[in-house]
């Protein structure tokens, strides 16, 4: 049987790989629901690390104070400990809107997924990873959305990495550059594209575990004064993040480089690079990491933190 869509849903489960198309659905759904609130305390959102089953059923249940319902949000979570929560949703009251955002794809046999699709008024969706078609597809969508043209959306293809996050900040950075008044000619593009720092955005992910060093922060000053965005740069730190945490669940199993290499569908190169990497880290530290990141997103969109000085402050924190 087909999950139930509620037209107005109360309780949404966003999952898949495409992590940057399951936040922005995040995001525009945490608006909508928040528009009514006329308190602080109508917001409740939880972290995902040492988050259980028992802490999320006491936010889910508790009714509200002045608004007319509260909304409990948890986002980042790791697909591994999604299960775990299952528990937490037997009751759902009318009082409460529920968002949980899990990175990486849930089956339909999952037990999160189960329990969201028994609740009343759910909405559960996938994002799977886009293929080459797709992305270029959404990146065409996304430069009209800014009103950029197509020499524009070519260039952005041939340069940027198959990243929808890197993409999206490659393309307002463009549009910004060009409502200053400046031409956006060749010249210009070859320029301000991120495709040749490619080089030192790889060594930067080098440079970050287990604790970024004096040669990250350079980098990271390096990319940024030459027009980077901070935020695409997170971005692409949370990916690599997220990528060595991967490896260390399959190096945990016993998996070795060429089955993960095999399985993965990153370059080998860049497999092997984080694979070495996971050996010596601590999965609840990398947690950590991804969190600190994913609060850095929030506080930059909702304008509490200015990006860049925001970047640094995340590179202090790892």
């Amino acid at each position: 049987m087909a999950p139930r869509i509620s037209a107005d849903p109360r309780a949404v489960l966003l999952h898949g790989e495409e992590s940057f198309l399951a936040d922005e659905e995040a995001l525009k759904i945490l608006r909508r629901w928040k528009e009514p609130l006329i308190s602080e305390f109508g917001f409740q959102p939880l972290d995902p690390s040492g988050l259980t089953a028992a802490k999320l059923r006491d936010a889910i249940l508790q009714a509200p104070f002045l608004d007319p319902h509260r909304v409990v949000v948890v986002r980042g979570i790791q697909g591994r400990r999604a299960e775990g929560l299952a528990s937490a949703l037997k009751e759902v009251p009318e009082t409460t809107r529920l968002l949980l955002a899990v990175n990486g794809r849930l089956g339909a046999g999952n037990a999160l997924v189960k329990a969201f699709n028994a609740t009343p008024e759910p909405l559960v969706r996938e994002f799977p990873r886009l293929k080459p078609r797709g992305i270029a597809d959404w990146t065409g969508q996304r430069a009209r959305d800014y009103g950029l043209g197509g020499q524009v959306v070519a260039a952005v293809i041939r340069s940027a990495p198959a990243d929808l996050g890197v993409i999206d900040s490659e393309l307002r950075k463009l549009a910004a550059y060009r409502d200053a008044g400046n031409p956006l000619d060749l010249q210009a593009l070859s320029a301000l594209l991120v495709g040749g720092r490619e080089e030192d955005v790889f060594r930067l992910t080098d440079h970050l575990l287990p604790r970024p060093d004096a040669e990250a922060w350079r980098i990271t000053r390096a990319l940024t004064e030459a027009g980077q965005s901070p935020t695409g740069l997170a971005y692409r730190l949370a990916r690599h993040l997220a990528l060595v945490l991967s490896l260390k669940a399959r190096r945990d199993r016993g998996e070795s480089l060429a089955e993960a290499q095999g399985a993965l569908g990153e370059h080998p190169f860049v497999v092997q690079k984080a694979y070495e990497a996971a050996a010596g880290m601590d999965s609840d530290r990398l947690e950590a990491g991804l969190k600190v990141l994913l609060d850095y997103e929030w506080e930059v969109k909702s304008g509490q933190v200015d990006a860049e000085l925001g970047l640094q402050g995340v590179l202090a924190r790892l």
